[in-house]
């Protein structure tokens, strides 16, 4: 059996062995590598997730020293400024607060007024790549589509967008488990550029305000919503975060697992309706964010084995979603399956606000490729990242 081991390239290429290794072994398994608690099974995860005595922080109830934990390096203090002012790092009610006011972007309603333009550009993106003959189906149609969205509810001008990307994968490798000091230095200088850059437009967007998310986060504040800059520029950059990496990875694991399993993609060619499906069924089977870590803010007892206040529990999502308890034949890709509540997407509190438009880009942007690109295939192998966290690949070189 496959060992759990993050920086193995041959675990990163296929985790999914190590996991059915660690469902066996039991419900909780201390890994001695990163000082954490390893949840492997589907209920138990789903069951933590929504656990109130787990925290994605714990600086709304102790002290570091009062928490065991080493307060982080002061040459770190920009990424963690910014980090932990966005709902993702925060508890209630600072959470609470935040995540109301954003969800109002994030309705039904709202997401459902983006379809139009979320679909004329996935059909762009891949008219464009059509024409090429082909190309890099990361550079080309992941990455541009979900950047661009999320960009333009939060009113980024056009020619702003450039270093997006690059701030955004530069801060998201401090969520890789053990990073090092260049990857934290990365972080940091992007957590400045970023900031400072988000600061200018908050300053314009008082002076002459817009209809998007940032103008309306600045009125909410200005009526007393108490929301700070700080809060302001933390959430923004969250959801440019969040609002784009699962759907980057999303993307092209998807697609890679469809080169994979030709059956499959012949399926998916001959039937449009099961799209929807099989978003969810490539979510699941090649899962975008493999772990999620929880503070246990009091002690919890799993299967008997008792995880005390201050330790941190990795939740594997990659390896819930493979439990053969909840889904049958877990490995094998099956668009036509309909029973699979996987958790791609979170739960609890901390559920992916922004699911509902993750997953309008992931139907328009396979829709459009399946439709444009019908004889699409693999040009050469792909390259995966040296990532386990955040799973995806260098590139996805395809042609027509």
């Amino acid at each position: 059996m496959a060992a759990f081991d993050p920086w193995d390239p041959a675990f990163l290429a296929d985790p999914y062995p190590a996991y059915a290794g660690l469902r066996e072994r039991g419900r909780v398994i201390h890994y001695e590598r990163t000082d954490q608690w390893l949840v492997p099974h589907h209920a138990d995860v789903s069951a933590l997730l929504r656990d109130r005595r787990l925290g994605r922080t714990y600086l709304h109830r102790y002290e570091h020293e009062d928490f065991g934990r080493t307060p982080p390096p002061t040459e770190h203090e920009p990424f963690h400024t910014l980090n932990d002012h966005g709902m993702l790092d925060l508890e209630p009610p600072d959470h609470t607060r935040i995540r109301r006011l954003v969800s109002k972007a994030f309705t039904p309603r709202t997401v459902e007024q983006l379809k139009p333009y979320v679909t004329k550009l996935a059909g762009e993106l891949a008219d464009q790549l059509v024409e090429r003959g082909g190309g890099d189906l990361l550079a080309d149609v992941a990455e541009p589509l979900p950047v661009a969205v999320i960009a333009e509810m939060l009113g980024i001008p056009e020619g702003d967008r450039a270093p997006l990307r690059p701030w955004s994968a530069a801060i998201c490798g401090m969520y890789e488990l053990n990073p090092s000091e260049e990857t934290a230095a990365n972080a940091v200088r992007a957590s400045v550029e970023f900031s400072d850059y988000l600061r200018e437009l908050i300053a314009e967007r008082r002076k002459s305000p817009g209809d998007d998310l940032m103008s309306g986060l600045i009125a909410a504040h200005d009526e007393g919503d108490r929301l700070t800059e700080q809060e302001m520029i933390s959430t923004a950059v969250l959801l440019l975060n969040a609002g784009h990496e699962a759907t980057v990875n999303a993307t092209v694991n998807g697609w890679n697992a469809l080169f994979d399993n030709p059956d499959q993609l012949a399926l998916l060619r001959a039937d449009h309706s099961l799209i929807p499906g099989a978003v969810e069924e490539l979510m699941r089977y090649d899962t975008p964010l493999q772990l999620f870590e929880r503070w246990v803010l009091d002690d919890i007892e799993v299967d008997g084995v008792v995880i005390p206040r201050g330790a941190e529990v990795a939740l594997l999502f990659g390896a819930a979603n493979h439990d053969p308890a909840v889904f049958s034949a877990p490995e094998r890709l099956d668009l036509r399956r309909t029973d699979n509540p996987h958790i791609s997407f979170s739960a609890g509190i901390h559920y992916c606000i922004g699911a509902p438009l993750a997953r309008m880009e992931l139907v328009a942007s396979l829709t459009a490729l399946l439709e444009k690109a019908p004889t699409l295939r693999l040009a050469r192998e792909p390259r995966r990242k040296p990532n386990f966290v955040i799973r995806g690949l260098e590139g996805l070189d395809v042609e027509v």
